[in-house]
This record gives structure tokens, C-alpha cells and sequence, in this order.
């Protein structure tokens, strides 16, 4: 246990730098591209971050899982199957892509060689995802942490040096944008390969075992395909919901631009704010998968009980004064940071769909580790079917417009996080208030 909350504590510390950074790349982006370049950027993030995941295919969570729950002697192995299956995978996605997103209309308004990027991109993620997944299941914490804080410092430095000494337009700052965002991975994936060639001479060198490749590939499908599925949904509808914002506002009367610059106000602040905190929850959750993977593997339900409840009340020490801060000085933080004072309302509005997500991102990492992986993407789908109806219902109403779509969002929340929560209880048996089931015999 003190393993584990030393790895949480290091992650934490790299991604609160990170987020400090990221809160200075908002801050860079909102002031070189205005609500309107905002608005466009945020708009097509989603669908960048989708591609992105369709070629990571959840690498990083199967291979972590695999590694914590296996013997050593088997993890040379299990890398070589899964090296020449990426390659074979990344030889399949790379034309698909050419072919594809040329017809993608969702790209017509940007920069035409942004699509090319994209594609070129596809390679990178794809090889960065076993780096990552064998430093996780590893639990080598520290180069996971390092990769984080690198990549949010070299796309901060990429766009101060890119904008301070350059002009563009609103089409080509926000093309600028995707590329700093897509270098800075590239550097830090230079990294990762490094530290993975000698980690990996040195598994080499250890007493191995050879494993199927039939037995691997159902090892890490079992995994990687729920969990893909539930995040390309997640990505699917993060990628609509701009779109369905949009056409609710349209719907009650607010101007394609207004329309735009209300939602660049929320993504692009409101949310940049509410998450901050949300990097102790993705702490835990890159922490919690192999850990509760092991656990529950060796049956140890005790362990699973306890570090529920430590997780619990970990995020009500964070979670809850961070919401109560958004909520009473919202004007002078959106003010301060960002010059947007007319973003605060939705920050206030928006603090149970925050505080409810700190605790979903650590409860999916225990769905996750205890194989509940098409429970959890069943969750997400009923959630978003809740949001989405009560975002287009009430957000298209004269009366409601952009508070009705919040509503929307905190009700998606709401449902997400009762699913979640209930069948984790169930699973690890615990009671509501997370003490232990009595059994009686």
C-alpha cells in the first residue's frame, strides 16, 4: 500500500507541474486565438484525440494489466507478440487513414494539411502505447511521470517560441496549435523508446518463458477491445457534443458565432478550470489499474476494500474545496487567467459534473482492474444518453440555452457516477457507505 501511494504521490506531483503548464498553454491559446480560434480548436480536439485513440487501441491498460498479473518469466514474450502486432496493426490503420479522412468533413474549415498531420501521427501513438503500458504494469512511476510533465513543457515552448516570433492567421494559429500539441508528443515518445530499449535488454537477460501468440492476443483483446470501446464512445460523443451544443443553441435562437464562442468558453475555460484538480484522479487511475488488477487476481478483496475507501476519501480531501473555490471566486480566477469574466457562470454551474469526475476517473480504473470493462462502457453509453437528451431538450429551449445544456452535463454525471459506484460495491462487497458486507454462514 505505501508502494502504492509513493507512485501516486510522484505522478501527482509531475501532473500538478503539467496542469500547471497546461493551465499556461490555455492561457497562450485563448489570447492568440480568440474565443473564435478557441472555439474552432476545441471543437475539433475530440475528434483528433479519437483517431489518436483508435491507434493506441488501449494498449497502455492491457499491457499494464497483463504485466502486473503475470510472472516475469513471461513478459519478454508477451513483448515480442505484441511489438509485431502493433507493426501489423499500424501497416493496416496507416492506409485506412489515407483513405478515410480526406472525405472527413468535419477537417473542410481548417488547415488542409492538418488531416495530413493527423495520419503521420497515427505511428507514434501507436509504439508510444507499449512503452507506456510496460512502465505502468512495471509500476516505474517515475519515467510515466516524466513523460506526462515533458510533453505538456515542449508543447508550452513550442507555442511561446512559434507565436511570440511569428503571425498567422485564425486558420493557421490554430493548425500552429495541433502541431506544437503532436511535436511535443513526437519528442517525448524519443524519450520513452530510449528508456524502453534498456529496459528491454535487460528482460532479455532474465529466465523467460515462451507464451502463444494466440494466448497473448486474447490476453490483451480482453482488455483492449471494452476498453476501446467504451473510449471511442467517449470520444464519439465528445466529438458530437460540440455539434449537438451548437444545434441546441441554434435551435433557441443564439447565432452560429455566439453559438461557437459560448462553447469555446466552456471547453476552453470553464473546463480547463473545473479539471485542474483532476490530475490526482488520473494519479490514481494510472496507479489503481495495475494494482487492482494484481489484487484482484489474488483474490485479495480485503485490499480492494481498503484502497476503495482510501481512494474515496482522498478525493473528498481535494475534490470538495476545490469545487467550493470555483464556486466563489469564478469571476476573478476566469477574469485573472483567461479575460473572460462571462465564463465564470458556467464554472459555477458546472461544479457537481467536476466534483462527481474526480470521482468517476479512479472508479473506472477499478472496473477496469477487476474485468468489468463492458460494465463500464454499458454505464457510459446509458449516462450519455441521459445528457445528450436533456442538453438538445432543454439547451434548445428559448428559457434554458446554455444552462440548459449544463444541466444536461451535471445529470450525465449524476448517472455515470451511481452506476459506477453501485457496481463496484457490489463487486468487492461493500456496503454504500463502503464497509464490508457481513457474510453470514
Amino acid at each position: 500500500m505505501n508502494t502504492f501511494f509513493k507512485g501516486t504521490l510522484l505522478l501527482a506531483v509531475a501532473a500538478f507541474a503539467g496542469e500547471c503548464i497546461e493551465f499556461l498553454v490555455n492561457m497562450v491559446l485563448a489570447r492568440e486565438l480568440g474565443e473564435n480560434g478557441l472555439g474552432m480548436y476545441m471543437s475539433i480536439l475530440p475528434t483528433i484525440f479519437l483517431v489518436v485513440l483508435l491507434a493506441s487501441f488501449e494498449l497502455p491498460i492491457s499491457i499494464s494489466k497483463f504485466i502486473a498479473e503475470k510472472d516475469k518469466k513471461y513478459h519478454q514474450s508477451m513483448l515480442n507478440h505484441v511489438i509485431k502486432l502493433t507493426v501489423i496493426f499500424t501497416a493496416v490503420l496507416m492506409p485506412l487513414a489515407m483513405l478515410i479522412m480526406p472525405f472527413l468533413t468535419v477537417f473542410d474549415q481548417y488547415h488542409p494539411y492538418l488531416r495530413w498531420v493527423v495520419i503521420a501521427f497515427i505511428p507514434i501513438v501507436s509504439f508510444s502505447s507499449i512503452t507506456r503500458g510496460f512502465f505502468m504494469g512495471k509500476n516505474q512511476m517515475g519515467k510515466i511521470a516524466t513523460y506526462n510533465f515533458l510533453r505538456k513543457l515542449v508543447q508550452l515552448l513550442f507555442l511561446v517560441f512559434l507565436y511570440q516570433f511569428f503571425q498567422f492567421d485564425t486558420k493557421t494559429s490554430v493548425f500552429i496549435a495541433f502541431c506544437t500539441l503532436i511535436g511535443s508528443e513526437v519528442v517525448v515518445f524519443l524519450y520513452l523508446l530510449h528508456m524502453f530499449i534498456i529496459q528491454f535488454q535487460q528482460v532479455k537477460k532474465e529466465p523467460s518463458e515462451r507464451m502463444s501468440g494466440k494466448t497473448v492476443r486474447h490476453s490483451l483483446m480482453a482488455v483492449s477491445i471494452p476498453t476501446t470501446a467504451m473510449r471511442v464512445f467517449h470520444a464519439l460523443t465528445h466529438a458530437i457534443e460540440p455539434f449537438l451544443i451548437k444545434a441546441a443553441l441554434l435551435q433557441a435562437g443564439v447565432s452560429g458565432v455566439v453559438a461557437t464562442e459560448h462553447f469555446g468558453m466552456l471547453a476552453g475555460i470553464a473546463m480547463t478550470i473545473g479539471f485542474f484538480p483532476a490530475f490526482i484522479a488520473h494519479s490514481f487511475l494510472i496507479m489503481l489499474i495495475p494494482t487492482v488488477s494484481k489484487a484482484y487476481a489474488d483474490k485479495d478483496n480485503q485490499k480492494l476494500q481498503i484502497l476503495l475507501q482510501q481512494v474515496f476519501k482522498v478525493t473528498i480531501l481535494y475534490g470538495i474545496p476545490a469545487v467550493t473555490l470555483f464556486y466563489f471566486f469564478a469571476e476573478p480566477i476566469t477574469r485573472t487567467f483567461f479575460h473572460s469574466p462571462d465564463a465564470a457562470v458556467y464554472l459555477q454551474m458546472l461544479w457537481p459534473f467536476f466534483l462527481l469526475h474526480y470521482f468517476i476517473i479512479p472508479m473506472q480504473a477499478f472496473l477496469i482492474g477487476i474485468g468489468l470493462m463492458k460494465e463500464a462502457l454499458y454505464h457510459f453509453v446509458w449516462s450519455t444518453v441521459v445528457s445528450f437528451s436533456v442538453i438538445y431538450v432543454l439547451g434548445s429551449l428559448h428559457t434554458f440555452q446554455m444552462d440548459g445544456v449544463i444541466i444536461g452535463m451535471n445529470a450525465g454525471a449524476v448517472v455515470l457516477y451511481l452506476m459506477h459506484y453501485l457496481t463496484i460495491c457490489k463487486k468487492i462487497g461493500v456496503t454504500i457507505l463502503l464497509a464490508p458486507i457481513k457474510r453470514f454462514h
